[in-house]
Formats: structure tokens, C-alpha cells, sequence
């Protein structure tokens, strides 16, 4: 595997490679590898000749400096994974090397920036867009990799796609959860053993709801997933949606495509999980 730091030397890299007719697919992550992220690693080599994946806690998209803080950084440990999985390049710049003094950013992508996430993260998706049209600038990938896990996210980048023309295909990778049913997640690390048995109440709601769901009683239905939630011990729930899959609007009958959402703290750690009700 290839390390880069500096994206003068990746993108003379990567163009020789082009040179030579081969496609890349791109794998964005903030590092703190799990088998999920591995997975997209994975599935885009089933999309392109050579996967790059990046690793960069991306400072505009935190909202809270002491989240920024506490995110975990084992990076040697997520080369050596990045290597068994069979990654062709990693770039791991400094934060110096993608921003420049101080930089501005403001992308109109509508309501989506608003809703679920973005109410309670309000910011996030601006910082979240600034950096992956960065990565998408600098590396030119065919196609690019993210997880349903961010469904909102992916959303959005979809929409930053559109929106601006770039000719990159997205997919979205389904949810790796661990055996208990718990949604991988580099968050998972601060859960004492306490709080990820308390965390498993997340998915059972959402599991709950697509073994119950029907599309006339979206109300109803979310309101008693949520209130399996609240009754759980050392979770503050903070919104469980049944949600539109394109819009993200709350669902109704004329909805096509369903997804419940939801974000919870449990102690000191917010997590967030998704199911899709009719895929």
C-alpha cells in the first residue's frame, strides 16, 4: 500500500495510473477503523481497478471541540488493517495540507442540511460537504464508497453531487452491525459495557419497526419505537423518524422509499442508526 501526505505527490500518482487506463474508487473515512469501513474498502474493489482510501479528521464538521478531541486516532492501526484488506493507497494529510488560512464555504443544498442531524449538528453538513468536494477535487475517483450508517450524508453528498455535476458515481453500503446488532461505529470505543448493552435498544426499535412497519400507520408506529427507547435506562433520545428516503421529510402515504432514523446519547456518547423499512 501506497502512503501519500501531500496531494502533489498522490495526484501525480494517480495520473499516471489513469495514464494506464485504470479506474479509481475512493473510500473516505476519518480513520478509527472497523469492519464496516474494511467492507467498503472491499466493495470498492468491485467497482474499480484501485481503491484509495483517505484518512482525515476533518475539523469543519464538529460542532463541539471537545468531540473533535476525544475522536479516536490510532493510525497505525488502521494502516495495518487498510494494508490486509488489500487497499491500494492511503491518503493521510495534515489539516495544514487541505485548508489554507481561513478558508469559506458555503454550499445551498436545502432543507436537508436542516433536518434530523442537521438540527441538532447545525454546521455539520456545510463542513461535511467542504471536505469530501476537497477529496473529490484532489483524487478525481470514478466512483465513491460511503456507508448507510450516515444515510443523511450520504444524502447530502449525493445532493453536493448533483448540484455541482461531478461526474462521480455514489454507492452507499449497507450497515455492518456486531453480533449483538449493534451499528459499527469508530463511537463504540467510549461505550462502557454498560452503555453498549443500553445502546442495543437502538437497533431493537429499529428492527421492531421494519418487522412492524406499514405505511398507514407511520404515527403511530414511530411513536411506540420511540417509546421502547425512552424506557431504556442511560439513553436520552434525541429524534426517531420514519423518514421519506429521498427527502427525509417525515413519511406519508404518497412516500415510495422508507427509512427510520435515529440519535441517541448513551452516557457521554452519541450514536446514530438507520434501517430501511422496504428495500
Amino acid at each position: 500500500m501506497k502512503v501519500f501526505k501531500r496531494i502533489k505527490e498522490l495526484q501525480a500518482h494517480l495520473q499516471q495510473l489513469r495514464a494506464n487506463d485504470k479506474t479509481i474508487g475512493l473510500v473516505p473515512t476519518m480513520g478509527a477503523l472497523h469492519q464496516g469501513h474494511l467492507s467498503l474498502v472491499g466493495q470498492a474493489r468491485d467497482n474499480a481497478d484501485v481503491v484509495i482510501s483517505t484518512i482525515f479528521v476533518n475539523p469543519t464538521q464538529f460542532n463541539d471541540p471537545k468531540d473533535l478531541e476525544r475522536y479516536p486516532r490510532p493510525i497505525e492501526q488502521d494502516m495495518h488493517k487498510l494494508e490486509q484488506i488489500g487497499c491500494d493507497i492511503l491518503f493521510n494529510p495534515e489539516v495544514s495540507e487541505m485548508y489554507a488560512g481561513n478558508e469559506q464555504w458555503h454550499l445551498e443544498i436545502g432543507e436537508l442540511e436542516h433536518l434530523l442531524e442537521g438540527k441538532f449538528r447545525p454546521g455539520h453538513y456545510q463542513g461535511v460537504t467542504q471536505v469530501v468536494f476537497k477529496l473529490f477535487d484532489i483524487v478525481k475517483p470514478d466512483v465513491a464508497l460511503f456507508g448507510q450508517k450516515d444515510y443523511q450524508q450520504f444524502k447530502v453528498i449525493a445532493r453536493m453531487v448533483d448540484l455541482l455535476k461531478l461526474p462521480i458515481r455514489l454507492v452507499m453500503c449497507p450497515i455492518l452491525r456486531d453480533d449483538d446488532g449493534l451499528a459499527m461505529s469508530s463511537r463504540n470505543i467510549h461505550l462502557s459495557a454498560t452503555e453498549r448493552q443500553n445502546a442495543l435498544i437502538l437497533s431493537k426499535a429499529l428492527f421492531w419497526l421494519k418487522d412492524n412497519f406499514k405505511s398507514n400507520n407511520i404515527t403511530q408506529l414511530q411513536e411506540q419505537a420511540a417509546n421502547i427507547i425512552r424506557q431504556q435506562d442511560g439513553v436520552d433520545l434525541e429524534y426517531l423518524e420514519i423518514a421519506d428516503g429521498e427527502t427525509l421529510h417525515t413519511a406519508n402515504q404518497n412516500s415510495v422509499s422508507f427509512v427510520a432514523l435515529v440519535a441517541a446519547r448513551v452516557g457521554k456518547t452519541r450514536l446514530i442508526d438507520n434501517v430501511l423499512l422496504n428495500d
